[in-house]
């Protein structure tokens, strides 16, 4: 009963890995991002509940969703601080804040 929901959680974090391989923006990486950071969440949920262990997984994803919204708003903020610095959101143009 649970392996249709793993194939669904398996095809999303494809998804997202694809997005993280081929964009070069760095909104769409936080997107791609974003939606493996779901599939976790989905495979934390279908675990628990084939363990029987809901109350546990659903602890585990609060606080996952916790630490993953302060990561975005870290990246976000540095996108933003990059834009101003490039005037651009793609990530091969960072190489010119070295210094």
């Amino acid at each position: 009963m649970v392996i249709p929901y793993m194939i669904f959680v398996g095809l999303l974090f494809a998804i997202g890995l694809y997005c993280l391989l081929t964009s070069r923006n760095m909104i769409k990486l936080l997107i791609g991002l974003e939606v493996m950071a779901k599939a976790a969440v989905l495979s934390f949920i279908t675990a628990g509940y084939a363990r029987g262990e809901t109350f546990l997984s659903q602890s585990l994803v609060v606080t996952f969703i916790v630490v993953e919204v302060c990561i975005v708003a870290v990246a976000l903020a540095l996108a933003i601080n990059a834009y101003r610095n490039t005037g651009s959101l793609d990530i091969r143009k960072l190489a010119r804040l070295k210094g």
